[in-house]
């Protein structure tokens, strides 16, 4: 059995869940922008006293690997390195994408849905139409490797074209509603539906028992694109 601190800061959203056997224990999160290096050990603290727990009863720490924010990554990987090196636990690093599709899959089955209907494409929002997106069937089998996309009346027609309706999620969803719902009526919007540490508990407890860990002195996020610093806007420099 799996004790697993979740860490997950790849978005806006600053989430922290302690998962037992891939069961969520306790959970912290924050929606409030640019607050991640202010909550996440606070988080971490909050969810080990909810649980009853102390830090050395982990058996190990997982972090959302992105694509995302570059900072939000920075932070969350920063986080999980430094609590394994302190307490000697393995790092378990979690794909995002695959992370929102699989909090998708278990939502449908706690409302009776089957999710084997379905395909799965979690969005996480870049810039302008831009998003890192990927597709999943029921099974979080990858039908469209991770890729960053500028969204038009022509992206997932491949899928469109199938007898599966495609669920769309995550932040970067919403910008795309518009466009991909008018061009098929097979693209579902269910709402609101941002990333979460919850979601990783199945996927970091499964990974646990391969023993599927990270190299935690060389691992880095998986930022999809390089980063990109922009030129302050200050009156009179060119």
């Amino acid at each position: 059995m799996g004790k697993i601190l979740n860490i997950e800061t790849s978005t806006r959203i600053c989430s922290v869940a302690l998962a037992i056997d891939g069961q969520v224990a306790a959970m912290q999160e924050s929606s409030v922008e640019n607050s991640h290096a202010r909550h996440i050990t606070v988080f971490a603290e909050e969810v080990m006293y909810l649980a009853g727990m102390n830090f050395k009863d982990l058996d190990a720490v997982a972090v959302s690997k992105g694509p995302g924010s570059y900072t939000g990554l920075r932070i969350g990987v920063s986080t999980a390195k430094g609590f394994c090196y302190s307490l000697d636990k393995p790092l378990i690093s979690v794909g995002t994408l695959r992370s929102l599709a699989n909090g998708m899959i278990e939502k449908m089955k706690s409302e009776g849905k089957d999710p084997n209907e379905y395909l799965f494409c979690p969005m996480i929002d870049a810039r302008r139409m831009e998003v890192y997106t990927a597709v999943y069937d029921s099974t979080l089998h990858e039908l469209l490797p991770v890729k960053a996309e500028v969204i038009d009346e022509g992206s997932f027609a491949e899928f469109f074209q199938g007898e599966k309706p495609l669920v769309f999620i995550g932040d970067g969803a919403p910008k795309c509603k518009d466009i991909l719902a008018t061009v098929s009526g097979k693209a579902l919007f269910p709402g609101d539906f941002p990333a979460s540490a919850a979601y990783m508990a199945r996927l970091s407890e499964e990974k646990f028992r391969q023993g599927q860990f990270e190299d935690t002195a060389y691992f880095e996020p998986f930022y999809l694109k390089d980063f990109v610093a922009g030129i302050p806007r200050v009156k009179g420099l060119r």
